[in-house]
């Protein structure tokens, strides 16, 4: 199990080109992570939903994603509550204090789906959340060290130079640690190191010697980091990415979820993208995106305190296309009704006003994979639905997409300069893509964005097998 001094060390990333290390080498290779916390969720063949991370993991050892690779998943709805995915379905809501009184509900369903993996395995490479030194929530923890005392599994913990501190984080994580747990943990790496590492021998040796771990690796950072899909917001950088004319924007707004919908558009050529902070205007461009929310009524309210639906009013009369994705489409209707209050108290909003749709947010989810065509290009897409929410209105004899099934979804308005629609996964394929820019008078060179990120992964296990000690950690198993 890998745990870490603390949240976004690079865990999800160490453990991905682990498991493709270490299927290369020809073994069968499974990720889990008992407890997630993301907005950004990966919809698997049944139906479920699971953290993106974990999506991304399974891609790297060559199996697809299943909903036991991740049995608790929260999604946050608010500061401090969250909705509760237990082996990818909807379990219940609880604020954060909540939920703490049912971890423990939850403890045979995160065993049951630790030993169905274990049984089609050689290794399975267990990740952590958050910190490891969180004694605070270690009564009933299903994340860190109470998952590791249940599965009975040595731990590798995790530091980051980058931030500072990794000396004290370590060696502090030991010593706030009772002694059963510091006593599970075997080793440490250090991520994310610049400059000489052999500067970093002293700190190396220090580690080892004030905690009897054994050193597994100094991890240069990866400079390939952005090829791969972000899992948290933190990961997404603010400003412009990119060199391309056509200009593309996305507000920032609290509760975003699958952003990942953004990836293969990020690494077109022709494609400049920049995601807006809180508090900037939203610049002039060719495109904006209003991306995917777990809270939609809330991020509409957020919009609207920031000023941006003034500026997209803007940038809709200057003839600037505007595409709204799950959430974002939502937004775009006439109003969105929550009348059973999933997402807080019972309410109606206005919605942004230019696509004719009125939404009513409902207790059953909808969670699919679907494959379809893009109108009126036919361009052919595919990808998935993760959505609350049941959309109406004439707006819809417009529908943006058609699916293999023959539904249609989404909604254009007159002329096509308003686009939305529910499928996640739009700009993977690279016809869906092409079609974008092709509107915009771009040409797109075609890439195949799952080869993309296989091929980072690739370099990102040659990047491991040569800083770490992966026979020294396979020794520590």
């Amino acid at each position: 199990m890998f745990q870490g001094t603390g949240s976004n060390v690079g865990k999800s990333v160490l453990v991905a080109g682990l498991a493709r290390a270490l299927t290369r080498r020809g073994l069968k290779i499974r990720p889990f992570k008992p407890q997630n916390m993301s907005n950004n969720a990966a919809v698997t063949s049944d139906g479920g939903e699971i953290g993106r991370a974990q999506a991304l993991q399974a891609l790297a050892c060559g199996v697809a994603p299943s909903v036991h690779m991740n049995p608790v998943l929260l999604k946050p709805q608010s500061e401090q509550g969250s909705q509760i995915i237990v082996q990818g379905r909807v379990w219940g809501q609880r604020q954060a204090r909540g939920y703490q009184e049912v971890k423990p509900l939850l403890m045979p369903a995160v065993l049951d789906s630790f030993a169905r993996l274990q049984a089609e395995a050689d290794i399975v490479l267990v990740e952590g959340a958050g910190s490891a030194s969180e004694v605070n929530l270690r009564r009933n923890d299903i994340a860190n060290m109470g998952f590791a005392e249940a599965a009975d599994l040595p731990v590798i913990l995790i530091g980051d130079i980058d931030r500072g501190g990794v000396i004290a984080s370590l060696v502090g994580t030991q010593s706030v640690l009772p002694a059963s747990d510091h006593e599970r943990i075997r080793g440490f790496i250090v991520n994310r190191m610049r400059g000489d590492p052999s500067l970093f021998d002293d700190g190396m040796r220090f580690i080892a010697e004030r905690t009897g771990w054994v050193p597994c690796g100094l991890v240069p950072f990866f400079g390939r980091m952005r090829e791969l899909p972000p899992e948290d917001t933190g990961d997404l950088a603010a400003g412009w990415q990119g060199k391309g004319a056509l200009r593309v924007v996305v507000p920032l707004m609290p509760m975003i979820a699958n952003f990942d919908d953004l990836d293969a558009l990020r690494a077109e050529p022709e494609v400049a993208m920049a995601f807006i902070s809180p508090g900037e205007a939203l610049p002039p461009c060719d495109l904006v995106i209003l991306p995917g929310s777990k809270a939609t009524i809330a991020d509409l309210d957020f919009f609207r305190t920031q000023g941006w639906d003034i500026d997209l009013r803007a940038h809709h009369r200057r003839g600037g296309r505007i595409l709204g994705l799950c959430g974002g489409y939502q937004m775009l209707g006439r109003s969105i009704a929550d009348p059973d209050g999933l997402e807080g108290r019972a309410c109606r909003r206005e919605g942004l006003g230019y696509l004719d749709i009125e939404t009513e947010l409902r207790p059953m989810k909808t969670v699919r994979q679907i494959e379809g065509h893009l109108l009126p290009s036919e361009a052919p897409v595919a990808g998935y639905e993760i959505h609350a929410g049941v959309s109406v209105g004439s707006g819809m004899t417009r529908p943006y997409v058609r699916f293999a099934d023959g539904r249609y979804d989404g909604a254009q308005s007159e002329g096509g300069q308003v686009c939305g629609t529910y499928l996640h996964g739009l700009f993977d394929s690279a016809a869906s893509r092409a079609t974008v820019l092709t509107q915009f008078g771009r040409i797109s060179e075609p890439f195949d964005n799952t080869q993309r990120i296989l091929t980072a992964l690739d370099a990102l296990a040659d990047h491991l097998e040569e800083h770490l000690s992966i026979e020294k950690m396979l020794s520590l198993c």
